[in-house]
């Protein structure tokens, strides 16, 4: 550089200033996740409750006990063989299949009557009716008020194969959309933003 000359600090200001701008425009973005997601609220699923239908000794109990107790995300089973119940504890921070520990029952050569599912809730609202994803899945409440779930709640599964006949009968009544018959999203879910065929978990409190 020779003598008198000043250096052009322009062209480094305007790349000072731009790498700024992404920064800050990343913070927002990230904020905006933050607030998305404390928004739509949480949930984890520890446990299940299924009271099956069919058994008339402990060997019955036996056979669904060690079906369940196959699943890896099982941690442990309690069977109550008094009323054909039985309690499953999840492994911590895995996610539940509902429809295997039903094709559990049912491969034991047993059917559901009854099955809830047991998790803590944080700032999670619902409404009648209307869908909802909780946990990585996709749930449809009937019969319920519009709340906002906090704490320890209890769902009960209410599609087919997971209540008796006369039950489902009765779910079926409380919303016009065909997702109910079938346990997966069509047309009448493409206001939730749903794919068809994605599974829908129908339940209420």
């Amino acid at each position: 550089m020779g003598p008198g000359k000043s250096v052009n600090m322009l062209p480094l200001y305007r790349a000072f200033l731009s790498i700024k701008i992404i920064v800050m425009k990343n913070i927002v973005i990230t904020c905006l996740i933050i607030v998305v997601c404390t928004f739509q609220g949480q949930a984890q699923f520890s446990k299940a409750t299924i009271q099956a239908s069919g058994l008339t000794c402990a060997m019955c109990s036996r056979a669904i006990d060690n079906s369940l107790k196959q699943l890896s995300f099982v941690e442990t089973v309690q069977p109550d063989i008094k009323n054909s119940a039985f309690t499953v504890l999840f492994k911590k921070n895995e996610t539940a299949d509902i429809d295997a520990l039903r094709k559990a029952v049912e491969d034991a050569g047993f059917f559901v009557a009854k099955f809830t599912i047991t998790g803590q809730f944080n700032n999670v609202a619902i409404k009648n009716d209307e869908h909802i994803a909780i946990d990585g899945r996709e749930y449809h409440f009937l019969h319920v008020q519009d709340q906002v779930l906090n704490g320890e709640k209890s769902l009960l599964v209410v599609d087919k194969s997971f209540v008796t006949t006369a039950a489902f009968k009765k779910y079926t009544a409380a919303t016009n959309m065909q997702c109910i018959q079938t346990g997966k999203a069509g047309g009448c879910c493409e206001k939730a933003g749903l794919s068809a065929g994605t599974r829908i978990y129908h339940v209420t409190i």
